[in-house]
């Protein structure tokens, strides 16, 4: 952080105007390279911005002072005309004057370093970024205006608290200490214990809505999957043909669901083949069935039976019910699977029943995802260092305090996995990580 950096902090291409954010200790020097007028922090001025006596662009500039920037550092923004032939221009200039073209992250990177944000913040503005749906944009603002932090910043109080009233415990050992003390610690690390149980349980959740909540279309060739998959979307998205094997990989799109995206995903027919590449992309598709939120089996109601490596489904389509016959139609409603499977007959070609298909699928999305269970983790790192405070907690709670000093190491490492969560402790790896996928100017 010796350098001071600069990079276009709006979209790439043309614009009517764009911004090219500076910062660092000579972030204000160099603008100044460029006009005569005095600058005043927060307040935007209007200048031609010259070099050696060649007039550049007319821009408008606002320089942030340190502290006050979201830097930490002194910034100064240049509102200039969005054209590649500025741009190149100015980069060139401010190369030339010592400038370094800034890392995908690294200026929010800098404000992590100088206590602007915290980690957890810091990833939220990444999500902001790349919100594309209501539901991602109101809970990467959750986040970014502390929701996480403050949950987690008060966990990791209640930690210290009970990490004190074991120090006290360990001090005094020969002391009269009532034995309400050493109740009242292990009621607490069992509470805290419970607590991040429900979190980690909750925190599938936020995941679904930051990734995209996961419908995977499963069933043998020719069922009509991709027929499905297109009248889901309203878009001829997937090759449909009478041929078995049509499609042998895993075609994603993503569709709105209320304020929630969705990624749905076409999948091969499934059925015992030795073609290769075909065989690859039935692995893939029972893969990727694994890992779904919700999975819809279509079934030929023309030949209605469960595929041998038939797994639980959520829904189950029959197709084709416009062809099938009387005897055919008792057999698909003696397949129902359990109580708990939902089964619709629907002739996709037709348009018959989709509608009603699809007012469920709407109602499963909205009814998983719609829980007033903010803020809710959403990265698996979160998961993984709230599991680790979790287990040390359940290891203190398993000693019942017989040896303190290990029930104060178990407390000290869960305090450890939050200084991790806040990018405090041991984290220049973790940071290298999820600063690369931050845009540039970001």
């Amino acid at each position: 952080m010796k350098h001071t950096i600069f990079a276009l902090a709006s979209a790439q291409g043309r614009a009517g105007v764009s911004i090219i954010r500076l910062s660092g200790d000579k972030a204000l020097w160099a603008v100044q390279q460029f006009t005569a007028k005095t600058l005043t922090p927060r307040m935007a001025i209007y200048t031609p911005l010259t070099w050696q006596g060649e007039v550049i662009d007319q821009a408008v500039v606002v320089w942030f002072k340190a502290p006050h920037s979201f830097t930490g550092e002194d910034c100064v923004e240049l509102h200039v005309h969005g054209s590649k032939a500025i741009f190149d221009r100015l980069y060139l200039i401010l190369t030339e004057l010592g400038l370094k073209l800034a890392a995908p992250g690294e200026f929010s990177h800098r404000a992590l370093a100088h206590g602007k944000l915290d980690l957890t913040q810091a990833e939220a503005i990444s999500d902001l970024v790349d919100a594309e749906s209501e539901a991602q944009r109101r809970q990467a603002l959750t986040q970014l205006g502390g929701g996480l932090k403050q949950q987690y910043e008060a966990w990791r109080s209640d930690l210290i608290d009970i990490l004190a009233r074991l120090e006290v415990y360990i001090d005094f050992p020969d002391e009269d200490l009532p034995a309400e003390l050493t109740d009242s610690i292990l009621g607490r690390i069992r509470a805290l214990e419970t607590r991040l149980t429900t979190a980690i349980v909750n925190s599938h959740r936020g995941r679904q809505i930051r990734e995209g909540y996961r419908i995977v279309i499963l069933g043998e060739p020719n069922a009509g999957k991709s027929s499905l998959f297109n009248a889901l979307l309203k878009a001829e998205a997937a090759i449909v043909t009478p041929i078995a094997g049509t499609t042998r990989d895993i075609i994603e799109a993503q569709l709105r669901i209320g304020p929630y995206s969705v990624l749905l995903y076409d999948t091969a027919g499934l059925r015992e083949t030795d073609e290769v590449v075909e065989a690859e992309g039935i692995r893939r598709a029972r893969a990727k069935a694994d890992e779904a939120d919700l999975r819809i089996w279509v079934i030929d109601s023309t030949a209605p039976a469960l595929p041998e490596d038939f797994r639980d489904a959520d829904l189950m389509v029959f197709n084709k019910i416009d062809e099938a016959n009387p005897h055919e139609r008792e057999a698909v409603t003696a397949l129902r699977v359990s109580r708990e499977t939902s089964v619709f007959a629907v002739s996709v070609a037709l348009g018959e029943g989709v509608t009603e298909l699809v007012t469920t699928i709407e109602q499963i999305v909205g009814e998983q995802l719609s829980a007033q269970t903010f803020p809710a983790a959403t990265r698996l790192r979160h998961i993984e260092r709230l599991t680790e405070a979790r287990d040390q907690l359940a290891m203190a709670a398993r000693s019942n305090l017989a040896v303190p000093e290990l029930a104060a190491e178990n407390v000290r490492s869960a305090i450890n996995s939050f200084e991790q969560l806040f990018g405090r402790y041991d984290v220049e790896g973790v940071l290298d990580v999820i600063f690369s996928s931050f845009c540039i100017g970001k």
